[in-house]
């Protein structure tokens, strides 16, 4: 697995099948392929959220803060 720097990755929009609003998400690492398991960081604008949806593999969430 390789460590970047915060913000030495660009960012991209949430997809429109997971969020709606606008959505950021900044890439913090995801590991070479076999492996599964990578990590963002998502900021939510005012009124965006979520889209319900069931993620094609297990995935786990830890929400840090609310504004």
């Amino acid at each position: 697995m390789e460590i970047k720097r915060s913000g030495s990755q660009p960012s991209g929009k949430g997809p429109a099948d997971y969020f709606t609003g606008s959505v950021r998400i900044d890439p913090l690492f995801q590991p070479p392929d076999p492996a599964r398991v990578r990590g963002a960081s998502v900021t939510f604008e005012p009124a965006a959220r979520t889209a319900w949806h069931t993620p094609p593999v297990a995935a786990g969430y830890n929400a840090k803060a609310d504004r």
